[in-house]
């Protein structure tokens, strides 16, 4: 069993640590949130001092960190990862960041002699929990397949994506694609529930024909249909509507990069920005659906 350092212990570090220790790794842990990193220690994490103490003889380790900027920091920075590791040391960043920042540490990390892959998850909170991850990993493929052993008690699909940055590549064209998706689900939720459709029966309709998602069976924004659906707990989150536009805020960058127009991603976005504005940020991303039906005025929900 492998002795893990990881560095970020928010609600997916969390749950993922958790099943590392699972599978009987020594997982030691680092946050700034006393918080988070006390929740961790609860589920067996031993907690370091410092990235510095973390990652003293771990074979392996991971990151899991909001922006790029973090993990420009928590790599590249006095007293970071490259810093202090040992150049055996995998380096696993399974963040959600832009292309920039994933190629500047790559490249650093490379002339530190250090093996580095981009691997972000899909599946969310929940699947952060179960195990059922899907890992993206870009790469060196002598680097990409060590990883995936280390990657196995976290996840339902490990797919090898290619050279470095891919990963990340793969993972923002995939939540610009779920979050167009959610918009869709909300608006057309709306719509039959005032044409008079039962709400249970439209969804058992969509959820086998061509409207399914994801999104509509995972993430439902009418309440009582799907029981994972934050829409059942006043839209508690299982992904926030902040973390949900820097994710499409990503694709919307990297596609100003390549030249490709996003029309409907750019309107989303701004249905996020909406939510943000009105102070709804840390509400889930799924509460877009107040936006469809007008409960949300003035930074304000009415029922």
């Amino acid at each position: 069993m492998a002795v893990v350092a990881w560095i970020g212990l928010g609600h997916m570090g969390g749950p993922m640590t958790a099943n590392m220790i699972k599978a009987g790794h020594e997982v030691r842990g680092f946050d700034l949130d006393a918080a988070a990193l006390a929740a961790a220690v609860g589920h067996g994490v031993t907690p370091a001092r410092s990235i510095a103490d973390a990652v003293d003889g771990a074979d392996v380790a991971f990151t899991m960190l909001p922006k790029g900027d973090h993990v420009r920091t928590v790599y590249l920075g006095d007293g970071g990862i490259l810093a202090s590791a040992a150049k055996e040391t995998l380096l696993v960043d399974s963040s959600t960041i832009d292309i920039d920042s994933a190629r500047a540490v790559h490249d650093a990390a490379a002339d530190g002699g250090f093996r580095f892959v981009d691997a972000p998850v899909s599946g969310g909170m929940s699947g952060a929990q179960a195990g059922t991850l899907t890992f993206m990993i870009g790469g060196e493929s002598v680097a990409v397949a060590d990883a995936s052993k280390y990657i196995e008690p976290m996840a339902a699909n490990i797919i090898p994506t290619g050279a470095a940055t891919t990963g990340q590549a793969a993972k923002i064209c995939n939540n610009l694609m779920l979050f167009i998706n959610l918009a869709s689900t909300a608006e057309g939720a709306v719509l039959a529930d005032r044409l008079g459709l039962d709400k249970q029966v439209f969804w058992n309709i969509a959820s086998v024909s061509s409207g399914d998602s994801w999104a509509l069976r995972t993430w439902y924004p009418l309440a009582g249909v799907v029981p994972t659906a934050a829409s059942n707990k006043d839209f508690a989150p299982t992904f926030t509507a902040e973390l949900a536009n820097k994710d499409i805020s990503l694709a919307i960058s990297a596609a100003r990069n390549t030249g490709t127009p996003l029309e409907i991603g750019e309107r989303v976005q701004q249905l996020f920005q909406r939510l943000i504005d009105a102070d709804q940020g840390r509400k889930d991303c799924s509460m877009i659906v107040s936006l469809v039906d007008g409960s949300l005025t003035s930074g304000k929900v009415t029922k």
